[in-house]
């Protein structure tokens, strides 16, 4: 039975991560959740290393690096996170994998499976691992990504380029449709929304749900459920609502708050 913690601030993402662990990995048991860096560093001076770590890097009181500073783990460490810039760091400090939020459970398993190897064989790094970092590193030293700057649409027989910075969200009703600040609607020759968030700026735009991507200076207000859901209320002249689930709400939540 390996013996693993859990790291993270986020109540509902910490209970979603355990079932999903205890899913994929029944020979491994939680031993304690961890919802700050306050709490952590009482827990590892009380308590023997574990066989395995899952981190989120963003806590509420600070970063999930600096535990790893204060203290010298040699267990590995399965990070998660919203977002991708901590990737380099990460594996600096005994990071054998890296999830984005909301976790796939096979994204999951994969890291398990590679940390099982790591404590059995009981080694640094295997092979894999070592060529992953190296394009980590090839991918932080490129240029940086740039996004789409404007999107053509059809308006009374005629083409619109309409500037990325105008639109306040993408949403799928039958086909799908860009909304513009200022209330105009256009119809978006594209299949998928999946196809239109890989071109905008994830930092400037959010997947709310499957039919809507919203721009985080178009939500007006946020009214939380006692479900844990969310809704978002867009600014005038739009004014139209939009759903978070349950599960997304958190990472929602770290998303906004910057």
């Amino acid at each position: 039975m390996m013996q693993a913690i859990i790291i993270e601030d986020e109540k509902l993402i910490a209970k979603d991560l355990e079932f999903k662990i205890n899913q994929v990995s029944a020979d491994i048991k939680i031993k304690e959740v961890l919802p700050s860096l306050k709490t952590a560093y009482k827990w590892f001076l009380e308590n023997a290393e574990p066989d395995l770590i899952f981190a989120d890097i963003q806590l509420s009181d600070g970063i999930s690096f600096e535990i790893f500073q204060r203290y010298q783990l040699n267990c590995p460490v399965i990070f998660t996170t919203a977002y991708d810039e901590y990737a380099i760091q990460a594996f600096k400090v005994n990071g054998i994998d890296y999830l984005l939020k909301p976790i796939d459970s096979q994204d999951l398993k994969r890291a398990i499976d590679k940390a099982r190897v790591i404590i059995e064989s009981k080694s640094e790094y295997p092979q894999d691992l070592k060529s992953l970092l190296e394009n980590l590193v090839n991918k932080e030293s490129a240029p940086t990504k740039k996004y789409k700057e404007k999107f053509i649409v059809q308006s009374r027989k005629q083409w619109l380029a309409i500037d990325t910075s105008q639109i306040a969200c993408f949403v799928r009703e039958s086909i799908n449709y860009i909304y513009t600040f200022s209330g105009e609607k256009y119809v978006l020759d594209f299949s998928t929304l999946e196809e239109i968030e890989e071109l905008v700026d994830p930092g400037k735009y959010y997947r709310a749900n499957r039919q809507s991507i919203v721009h985080i200076d178009a939500i007006h207000s946020i009214k939380p459920h006692e479900n844990s859901k969310l809704t978002l209320t867009l600014k005038a002249p739009l004014k139209m609502e939009q759903d978070i689930s349950r599960e997304k709400a958190p990472v929602f939540k770290k998303w906004l708050d910057r």
